[in-house]
Order: C-alpha cells, then structure tokens, then sequence
C-alpha cells in the first residue's frame, strides 16, 4: 500500500471546495472530514462573525489534530474538507503531515469572485448547506484568502474555472 495522503481544499467561498472533497473521499482507504459539518454540529446558531468562525475553528482543529494524524499514521488518507485558505491553515496542516509522515496535495480550486458569488446565491436559494452566507460575508472571508505560496512546498493540484 501506498502512503496515505492528507488532501487539503483551498479555495473561496463557494468555489467548489466541498463538491471536490466528496469526489476525492470516495477513493479506496480514503476518509472524508468536513469542517461545516462539524461547526454546524457543535456550534448551531453561534457562528456570526468572522471571529466566531476563528474562534471555534481553532477549537476544532486542536481537538481533530491528534485523531487525523493517528488516522493517517494507520495509513488511510483524509481529505479535510476544511478551508486552506490562509498560511495559518495551511501550517496547521503541514504540522499534521510531518507528524503522520504522510503526502500531502493541496487542491486549489481557482475561481473568480462573481462566478462564487453566484454559486453562493444559488445555493442560498436552495438552503442546501449547512451556512447561508451573503454577499458582505463573502467579502470578509475573501479578504484575508492567500492563494498557496511556492515557498510553502505543497503539491499544488491548481484547478482553474472554465
């Protein structure tokens, strides 16, 4: 068997992150861990702001660290469907990988901000996720969003929007 990978999703809102995760957790030996679904779990009605969602997903992550890593140390691959939008993220997961001496990709999904926006509001529409988030918000989060550096040494999947 081969190493385990740990698949990492950077992309902004809406771009497809979570569409991308279920494809690749659908591979033999491969577990999928979705970040939205644990929030919306253990935090309902209390993620408003940006430092709401910092908050918890600092506690988040601190709790799931030692699990993915063991997971990974057992050699079945993650895909953490959570934002590596920021060299913050992306370091926590990089701290995963060294410690579980597993491969790791980083799957950029590119996509321009008003075809996000327009996913955005259609999937609004539908109340098909977990969050409904408006246009000011994808703005907020947008603002602090670091597209992988060369300097961070990841293997870049780059997928651009057609």
């Amino acid at each position: 068997m081969s190493r385990p990978v740990l698949h990492l999703l950077c992309g902004k809102i809406a771009s497809g992150k979570s569409t991308l995760a279920r494809q690749l957790g659908e591979a033999e030996h491969t577990l999928l861990i979705s970040e939205d679904a644990f929030m919306a779990a253990l935090y309902p009605d209390e993620i408003h702001t940006l430092e709401d969602f910092r908050n918890r997903s600092a506690r988040l992550e601190a709790a799931l660290k030692p699990h993915v890593t063991a997971i990974l140390h057992e050699g079945l691959s993650v895909v953490l469907d959570f934002h590596a939008n920021t060299r913050a993220r992306r370091d926590w997961a990089r701290s995963i990988v060294d410690a579980a001496d597993a491969d790791a990709v980083l799957h950029w999904i590119d996509v321009p901000d008003d075809i996000c926006k327009a996913r955005l509001r259609a999937r609004n529409a539908e109340g098909s996720h977990e969050y409904e988030t408006s246009d000011a918000i994808f703005d907020q989060f947008t603002a602090h969003f670091l597209p992988p550096q060369p300097d961070e040494n990841w293997v870049v999947d780059h997928v651009r929007a057609d």
